[in-house]
């Protein structure tokens, strides 16, 4: 009987194809409605408010399904699981782009967001399994490129169709890519064989995951526009969730059949790897939240164009990808992630060098610079998570893992506005304070513009917002700077050695 841990498709690049097109569209869904929001709210005839939860609907039912991956994995196998969230990802998506009315939008992009979480882990564990074991680094350089470009080209590809078709065609196009993948990846892996087991099904730890990571879920995206704890309803859900996930530690760790493996962070790599891939892969997209919000709204660059200025941070990882997963193997792991955090980091400190006067130029630079450390972020740190992991852990890690990361990315977004928009307000107070009759400097260049009129202070008051945006821009990119030069540190606590001796199902390495 053939080893179902090792197992070799009829056309191995084929089965590849499939399972990396059906990730990317999986991650691009994640970007490709934000900048879309606008034309389907006004189109739907709702307010951009309600808008919104087109994407918070989807986080949060993704936030959720995640955990359960593991579950999932042993209830019904890998490849099912994989070829199920497909189909009916697939489904979903058709029925967004035919909704009539946002509360149906909202309600198939629940759904899609939900059959969307097993996807990502499952394709990380397909690969691992298809790939030979000296080759499997090579699988998550491949995967981690997918990640990094996905994020790229949604925002990108959802103005361009939003601008040339219609907006429904954002969610058809996952149509034809699900269905192939889908018929593909069946047909290259069905002759493998697959263990399932029937254990109880943990009622109380689904509803407190539900509970807790669905309010926490929504408090982060709702946080901003509800002015966050000065809002009642975000402190009753905060504390509602707060409770919830707490009890669902608590219980899950004393549960026979848990519906989450939480003892997997009793490993040491496990809890490292994805304590540096939570919080690098948060400071990774607070700069791709900050970046655009601050080149659209303060200088004066349009969706397409921010786009354009941001998109070279992903042609170095797509040149670097195949050569750093060949030979990756033959470095200490933390030696590649320590660089990837040295030059992300030295990327936000040179940022944090700009003034409005920055060039497109200057900053597709910067991004392509930091394209270096995207490149050897992923790969290196998804192998250390997963080192010490085998059979049924595999899966179980990897939707584990990849909801930290989702739900940094979750922290980053609503954190990423807030301290933005205050410390704007901070760095405002204190430039309108020069502006005074007492300051010769203010007095005379009034004096020279031709007075103190209402058009000429509306005219000061703009240039004043927009010096205090960049200079609370300058303070975001410091803290993200430093920030990735003491994941450094971080890193160093995982133990060598990374490598898997042999196939997913069979022990790890070291153990």
């Amino acid at each position: 009987m053939q080893d179902k841990a090792a197992f070799t498709p009829p056309n191995m690049w084929l089965a590849v194809l499939a399972l990396s097109l059906a990730t990317f569209m999986q991650v691009l869904d994640s970007t490709i409605a934000n900048v879309a929001l606008p034309t389907i709210a006004g189109n739907l005839g709702v307010s951009a408010d309600q808008g919104t939860w087109v994407i918070t609907s989807f986080a949060v039912c993704n936030a959720i399904a995640l955990p359960l991956t593991g579950w999932f994995t042993r209830r019904f196998g890998q490849l099912k699981l994989f070829i199920g969230s497909v189909a009916m990802f697939t489904l979903t998506s058709f029925l967004c782009g035919f909704a009539h009315s946002m509360t149906e939008l909202i309600i198939f992009r629940a759904m899609q967001g939900f059959f969307a979480g097993p996807m990502f882990p499952m394709c990380q564990t397909l690969l691992l399994v298809i790939f030979p074991s000296s080759k499997r680094s090579m699988a998550l350089a491949l995967l981690s490129m997918v990640t990094v470009v996905a994020p790229i080209v949604g925002p990108i590809t959802g103005g361009w169709i939003t601008d040339n078709y219609s907006w429904p065609w954002i969610f058809y196009i996952n149509v034809p890519i699900g269905i192939f993948a889908a018929i593909v990846v069946w047909t290259q892996m069905r002759e493998r064989e697959e263990t399932t087991t029937h254990a109880p099904i943990d009622y109380i730890g689904i509803a407190l995951l539900v509970l807790g990571v669905g309010l926490l879920q929504v408090v982060l995206d709702k946080g901003n526009d509800l002015d966050w704890f000065a809002s009642s309803h975000i402190i009753i859900m905060s504390v509602i969730s707060a409770i919830s996930l707490v009890s669902f530690v608590i219980w899950e760790l004393g549960e026979r059949h848990p519906i989450v493996n939480l003892r997997l962070f009793k490993d040491r790599n496990f809890a490292i790897g994805t304590l540096s891939l939570t919080l690098g892969y948060a400071a990774f997209f607070a700069i791709n939240i900050i970046l655009p919000q601050w080149l659209q709204t303060q200088m004066g660059y349009t969706a397409i164009w921010a786009g354009l200025a941001a998109a070279p941070m992903g042609i170095l990882p797509l040149m670097m990808t195949p050569i750093i997963g060949r030979y990756a193997n033959k470095f200490d792991l933390r030696i590649l992630a320590s660089l990837s955090f040295l030059t992300m980091g030295a990327s936000c400190l040179i940022r944090a060098q700009f003034n409005t006067d920055v060039d497109f130029r200057t900053i597709a630079e910067v991004q392509l610079f930091m394209g270096i450390g995207v490149a050897f972020f992923f790969m290196p740190i998804t192998t250390i998570v997963l080192s010490n992991l085998n059979g049924a852990q595999v899966a179980e890690g990897s939707g584990l893992a990849t909801f930290f990361r989702v739900l940094g990315g979750s922290f980053a977004s609503s954190l990423t506005t807030w301290i933005w928009s205050r410390r704007e307000v901070f760095h405002h107070a204190n430039l309108t304070e020069s502006v005074s009759t007492y300051n010769p400097a203010a007095v005379d260049y009034l004096h020279k513009i031709g007075g103190a009129t209402q058009q000429h202070m509306a005219a000061i008051d703009r240039t004043i917002e927009q010096q205090a945006y960049m200079m609370s821009t300058i303070d975001y990119f410091w803290i993200l700077g430093w920030g990735f030069m003491a994941l450094i540190v971080v890193i160093w606590f995982a133990r060598p050695p990374f490598s898997r001796s042999g196939p997913p199902g069979a022990p790890a390495a070291g153990h």
